[in-house]
């Protein structure tokens, strides 16, 4: 089996084992991350409803800086639009990733921004 794939079907277990204990209410949002080469992404989702109340991705981020810079700006952004919308606590999802790196800058973002988990 390729090692890339092999890495990709280790992390999506990672994510279920995670999945199976944390689930996200309107009070209490999962926030959920999903990590790619270039980008990363985060959005707030309610899992009772199955909506997302609120998101954010270095894509919007016209920023030529470093990753982990980026991801700890994208925190705050996803902070701003979950106080905006009155939300002030969240579940954290790392999705299956380790808490390392671009993951933990944007939790701290998001922290720093004024949510708490």
């Amino acid at each position: 089996m390729n090692s890339n794939k092999q890495k990709r079907i280790k992390r999506q277990i990672r994510h279920r084992r995670v999945r199976s204990v944390v689930f996200g209410t309107a009070q209490r949002p999962r926030l959920s991350v999903f990590r790619a080469n270039s980008h990363i992404y985060a959005q707030l989702v309610d899992d009772g409803s199955g909506k997302t109340l609120a998101q954010a991705s270095s894509l919007k981020l016209k920023a030529k800086d470093k990753k982990i810079k980026i991801a700890q700006e994208v925190g705050k952004l996803l902070a701003e639009k979950a106080l905006a919308a009155n939300i002030k606590k969240a579940v954290f999802d790392r999705g299956g990733f380790a808490y390392h790196g671009r993951v933990q800058a944007l939790a701290e973002g998001a922290r720093e921004g004024g949510l708490e988990f």
